[in-house]
């Protein structure tokens, strides 16, 4: 059985929102934002190899191109534990805030 793009467009319309849980504790929050800032990173860094060729004397050719993206998940990884651009700390808080507001409104 196949199904068309329009007929998943509806499942996925139709599936109910999920409520985010919220992290068990301060280092669960601070883990997800460094997580967050080493994905962002990663985008950048693809965002700046896109004009980058992979042909040439000492290019990589296809290979280079089909694992670029892994190198640029360890690079985002390896920048970020090294200090990265500074959001974790503001992602981190942010995290946190949002949680304490939403448990204020569920008990309302």
């Amino acid at each position: 059985m196949t199904i068309d793009s329009s007929t998943a467009q509806m499942f996925a319309q139709n599936r109910p929102l999920a409520v985010p849980h919220a992290a068990a504790n301060m280092s669960a929050a601070k883990k997800a934002a460094t997580q967050f800032e080493s994905v962002f990173i990663s985008e950048f860094l693809g965002s700046m190899f896109e004009g980058v060729s992979t042909d040439g004397p000492f290019g990589g050719g296809q290979g280079e191109a089909m694992f670029r993206s892994l190198m640029l998940d360890q690079y985002g990884k390896a920048i970020e534990s090294r200090g990265g651009f500074g959001l974790s700390g503001a992602i981190t808080k942010e995290l946190l805030a949002a949680q304490e507001s939403h448990k204020g409104s569920i008990l309302k």
